[in-house]
């Protein structure tokens, strides 16, 4: 096998936003007088599709409003939010996708998180133009934790499944890159330490030692 490009997640992967998505959320229930400890929240949420952790919290706290309505408020105000607060990176983010670059390979963002909240991140935070291609759960029908993600991003950057490898951090980041027959790398964040990862190919403690192996691979 050889490695021609490198897939990224965004969230909790190669910036630190996770708590940025529980105050909006935390915004957003507490007219309806719901409230959640932030650890809890994004141990139970980090990596789930939006939609899905709406249906969770509307038939948990018995909400009277839609669980469509309560995602896209969340979309609408993470949208918001993120064009004065731009989210902290992960642990050698910034060095890795410029290695990565530098090296020649493909490099794809592939994010969960809705258009409106992705862009504000890469573009803010001048990475955008580092990637050959952005996939958001705007561009597929069915969002992780299927494959298409994945698979929508290799065919726009021409590259087959097993030339190119995923970096995630959630249990529904890995199942989406197993979806679409990805080698994936783990990295767990604070979040997501206590997450299933026997579905990864590699489990790795940063992106240094990402891009350590990934450079013995070329």
């Amino acid at each position: 096998m050889t490695l021609e490009a490198v897939l990224f997640d965004m969230d909790g992967t190669l910036v630190d936003s996770e708590s940025m998505h529980f105050v909006c959320w935390s915004k957003l229930l507490k007219p309806y007088g719901v409230s959640y400890l932030e650890n809890d929240f994004c141990q139970r949420f980090s990596g789930r599709p939006t939609l899905e952790a709406a249906i969770e919290i509307k038939q948990e706290h018995n909400l009277s409003v839609s669980a469509q309505f309560l995602a896209d408020e969340k979309y609408r105000l993470f949208g918001e939010y993120v064009i004065t607060h731009l989210p902290p990176l992960m642990p050698f983010t910034e060095q890795t996708l410029k290695a990565v670059k530098a090296s020649g390979l493909k490099m794809a963002l592939v994010t969960g998180s809705a258009k409106s909240e992705a862009m504000p991140i890469l573009k803010g935070l001048g990475f955008y133009g580092l990637f050959d291609t952005v996939v958001t759960k705007d561009d597929v029908t069915n969002p992780k934790p299927a494959g298409d993600p994945y698979l929508l991003a290799l065919e726009q950057i021409n590259i087959q499944a097993g030339n190119a490898i995923a970096v995630e951090d959630t249990f529904t980041g890995v199942t989406a890159a197993n979806n679409a027959l990805l080698r994936v790398v783990a990295i767990a964040n604070s979040h997501t330490k206590d997450h299933d990862f026997s579905k990864a190919t590699y489990q790795m403690s940063d992106l240094d030692e990402f891009w350590q192996w990934a450079q013995s691979q070329l």
